[in-house]
């Protein structure tokens, strides 16, 4: 366990206990101890709140960092990226690995704990068990990275069992893992509260993404057609209209290969039919040059 150096830009009034930085599980306990938060124990339900990332870190995640700290007392951001989430062919080795800027962004948003386990600590080389994301693992997402949404199950539950968190926080930006974090907590009788937050964006409409320092100026004006896409089709009133608009901006896009553009029930990801009230997420996934972008939002229909 250690402790985080303060960096510039940092609040200056005093911490009560400086920012906590640890690797493995006796970390962890040294960590709630020093924060006073015993095993398990909560208060008023919300003692901590996990936050967990890849690292990175950019404004959407201080922003989820800002909505874990409504929700408890305590905040923890985890920092690793998954193996178990990348297929053979995607950018798991050249994914951004920026750790003592993610520090200095935690310590800036008064983080108490980071967690940073090495692949080693997270995983055992001859590693059996997982969880399987069942049926709804193997669409939209799933059908275009298989194995993708069991990894991200397997490392989030592991996160939660060592965090032991209250509260966890996740992006709407990725709205089929947030359908299956809740559906995992519920399947699991997890005894966590799961928080979804909206997508961040920049000022241009393009979803705040890690993934965004990859573009070159061109393959980023290419990728704004997501987000024009799911304006144009949230600006229609049935699952036809709204599907057909939002194709239309894409397939207007040359420099775009789609994945999928969907408009699904937001518990499932299964497709709505015409006949469908109520919330339906409406979702795009496309490369863009060497990069894949995903967006979404969430509409009414009525």
């Amino acid at each position: 366990m250690n402790v985080a150096p303060s960096p510039a830009g940092r609040p200056e009034h005093p911490r009560e206990v400086p920012l906590i930085v640890a690797d493995d599980r006796a970390g962890l306990l040294k960590a709630r101890e020093a924060l006073g938060i015993g095993a398990g124990a909560s208060v008023g339900g919300s003692a901590l709140a996990l936050v967990p990332t890849m690292g990175a870190l950019h404004e959407g995640h201080r922003s989820l960092i800002r909505l874990a700290r409504q929700r408890a007392a305590h905040v923890a951001v985890s920092v690793f990226v998954n193996p178990l989430q990348f297929g053979p062919n995607e950018d798991f080795s050249r994914y951004p690995r920026t750790f003592d800027a993610d520090l200095e962004v935690c310590a800036a948003e008064e983080v108490d704990l980071v967690f940073a386990p090495s692949v080693e600590d997270m995983y055992l080389p001859d590693r059996q068990v997982g969880v399987s994301a069942g049926r709804m693992g193997s669409i939209v997402e799933g059908e275009f990275r298989p194995g993708h949404l069991d990894g991200m199950l397997t490392v989030v539950l592991k996160l939660f069992n060592l965090v032991q968190p209250d509260v966890a926080v996740f992006g709407q930006k990725d709205a089929q893992q947030l359908a299956m974090i809740r559906r995992m907590v519920a399947d699991l009788n997890l005894p966590v509260s799961v928080v979804g937050a909206p997508t961040v964006r920049e000022p241009d409409g393009l979803a705040l993404s890690s993934r965004n320092r990859y573009l070159s100026p061109e393959d980023r004006v290419a990728g704004l057609a997501l987000s024009r896409a799911l304006h144009a089709g949230a600006g229609q009133r049935t699952p036809a209209e709204i599907r057909r608009a939002a194709l239309a901006v894409l397939a207007a896009e040359p420099s775009l290969a789609v994945d999928y553009l969907v408009l699904v029930d937001p518990a499932t990801f299964t497709e709505v039919g015409d006949g469908h009230t109520g919330e339906a997420v409406l979702a795009v996934a496309a490369r863009v040059g060497s990069t894949r972008l995903i967006d979404n939002v969430t509409l009414t229909l009525r």
